[in-house]
């Protein structure tokens, strides 16, 4: 509130002492909004309750029985599912806000519950045989469903998720670079760029054709990130060899291509994606190039390189940041 403005017009006398007086109280006493907060700890309330029901689980499977734990667990699934059915508004092709605020948390419980009880059904009775596909494949199909029938962004991403679980794509760090250094580490790298390229392309389908607009972010989150690794990887992946320019190539129009992107929807933050993972790609030539030198002047030009890209890189980011304001 500028109370300025009205100390301006108390001094012109337009308005009177006791007006002013209730202005600056009530400036002094402005509410603060929780929203944000509330819904953070909304969040972390149903992951707390989804991990103490698991170590629950595990910590007393002996005695409580597999059946009744998966009844148990069953019967969250398909209560919190009931309630937001019934709660539901109909389905749109565009944004549907939340018909209450427990809907949000009540659909994520339900979701979180139908992937342990079908995870427990794998374990512990193998349901689905060998075929790990199909253990995967059907959670993915019913969170996307669930996703786009009750409009829920977080129930889209666990979907984005478990596609990548589907197509055999690691999340673990500790074994991410290892899987990519073994000898089939190629068909790793080639499932990475195409699950990146075709959430790009879902991302852009959706802005498209207007279904489900705002979860072109999502998308476009997922995509890029998985698409720029991808790159990378297959660079480092056959370093030694000159096919390795070319993932430098589709890497930098890859990055023409988000660049362009991003300023049309006046996005910084992919920007920034693009300026973060350009800067790896070219510094991983440029220091390529360098080792090849494998003499002290190489090396005293890889820290030259580095403290001038370093601050080249800064007054990029300054740049772009000016001009997604402009815009």
């Amino acid at each position: 509130m500028n109370t300025g403005l009205y100390e301006k017009l108390f001094e012109e006398g337009c308005i009177r002492q006791e007006t002013l007086n209730n202005i600056r109280e009530k400036k002094r006493n402005q509410l603060f909004s929780l929203h944000w907060e509330l819904k953070s700890l909304l969040y972390l309330g149903v992951m707390l309750l989804s991990t103490g029901l698991g170590i629950l689980i595990y910590k007393n499977i002996d005695t409580i029985g597999h059946q009744i734990i998966l009844a148990f667990i069953a019967a969250i699934c398909i209560g919190c599912f009931y309630y937001c059915y019934r709660r539901k508004k109909p389905f749109n092709k565009e944004k549907v806000n939340s018909p209450d605020s427990l809907f949000d948390y009540l659909l994520l419980l339900a979701c979180l519950s139908f992937l342990i009880f079908v995870g427990y059904l794998q374990f512990q009775y193998s349901v689905f045989g060998t075929n790990y596909g199909l253990a995967t494949f059907i959670p993915m199909l019913v969170l996307f469903y669930v996703a786009y029938d009750f409009d829920h962004l977080g129930i889209l991403s666990m979907a984005i998720t478990n596609l990548g679980v589907w197509l055999g794509i690691s999340v673990n760090p500790m074994t991410l670079v290892s899987d990519i250094a073994e000898s089939n580490g190629r068909p790793f790298i080639l499932t990475g760029l195409f699950l990146g390229l075709f959430l790009v392309l879902v991302a852009f389908l959706s802005e498209r054709f207007h279904i489900k607009k705002h979860f072109h972010f999502t998308y476009l989150h997922f995509g890029t990130h998985v698409t720029f690794i991808a790159l990378l990887f297959g660079y480092f992946y056959d370093f030694e060899q000159e096919i390795s320019i070319l993932w430098i190539i589709l890497l930098l129009a890859f990055t023409w291509y988000i660049y362009n992107n991003a300023i049309r929807h006046k996005s910084f933050y992919f920007l920034l994606l693009c300026t973060i993972y350009s800067y790896i790609a070219i510094s991983a030539l440029v220091i390529h190039f360098l080792v090849k030198g494998n003499d002290l002047g190489a090396i005293y030009l890889g820290f030259f390189y580095f403290i001038v890209s370093a601050i080249g890189f800064i007054k990029v980011l300054i740049h772009l940041n000016k001009k997604v304001k402009s815009l």
